[in-house]
């Protein structure tokens, strides 16, 4: 299935766009199956989205909400990604807390993390295996990567766990491996900045290798959104075809 590819002309308008879209896949997503289950990303860029989903009516004691990465930091740090989405999101609206599903970080080590978040996964999907989430949201780095899949690292090679550990600068991360995000409904790429040119002008390239540019190993079996500002968009080779957005 061909990616949707759209640029906006700036940040603003590429959130507001952006929740359009996960707004209208956790709706589909209520109404064909009853809940919907969604992954989100850390980093900058989704602050604003999430903010802005805080404000949306929706059911919201039919959302599960999970982690496609997480440092491996307490919760209460301020480069958590559990602690930014509460913040800007979570503790605005009256989802049930069971229905928030954090990585534990607190265990003795990042192994034993990942593996308890597997189980976590495996408990709530335990008909169907391996998990398929309605939406997962992903950001891009100007490397590529994308969760805690880090360019020329071990977790790029994984084919058989769904959760495992990922690292940057020698820190530990728990990260969504490629084969599960590629099982999602849905995967939405959320890119702004022209920091992110180069990286995307690989990732969109014939000839570069995943290895290289995590964020090509993104292909999932469901639909693929790659939501970017004008700024970021310029990285985009010539033959990438942009979806009209009305903006």
């Amino acid at each position: 299935m061909q990616p949707v590819v759209a640029a906006l002309p700036d940040k603003t308008a590429l959130i507001e766009y952006t929740q359009t879209v996960i707004l209208e896949k956790i709706k589909a997503a209520i109404a064909q199956r009853g809940r919907c289950t969604i992954a989100l990303s850390g980093g900058s860029t989704p602050k604003p989205l999430y903010a802005a989903l805080a404000k949306a009516d929706l059911p919201w004691d039919k959302l599960y909400i999970f982690w496609g990465d997480e440092r491996y930091v307490p919760h209460e740090h301020a480069d958590s990604n559990l602690k930014m989405a509460r913040e800007s999101w979570l503790d605005q609206v009256s989802i049930p807390a069971e229905q928030v599903l954090a990585v534990a970080t607190d265990l003795e080590n990042p192994e034993a993390s990942a593996r308890q978040y597997q189980e976590t996964l495996q408990q709530f999907f335990p008909n169907e295996l391996p998990p398929r989430f309605d939406v997962i949201l992903l950001g891009m780095g100007d490397d590529g990567h994308t969760a805690s899949l880090f360019p020329h690292t071990p977790v790029l090679q994984e084919t058989e766990r769904w959760v495992a550990v990922g690292e940057k600068a020698g820190q530990p991360r728990i990260t969504f491996t490629a084969p599960l995000i590629n099982q999602a409904r849905t995967v939405i790429f959320l890119v702004a900045g022209a920091n992110k040119q180069a990286a995307l002008s690989q990732v969109f390239s014939e000839t570069a290798s995943p290895t290289d540019y995590p964020s090509k190993l993104v292909q999932p079996q469901g639909e693929l959104y790659w939501l970017m500002d004008e700024a970021a968009a310029k990285g985009l080779p010539e033959q990438v075809d942009l979806i009209q957005t009305g903006e």
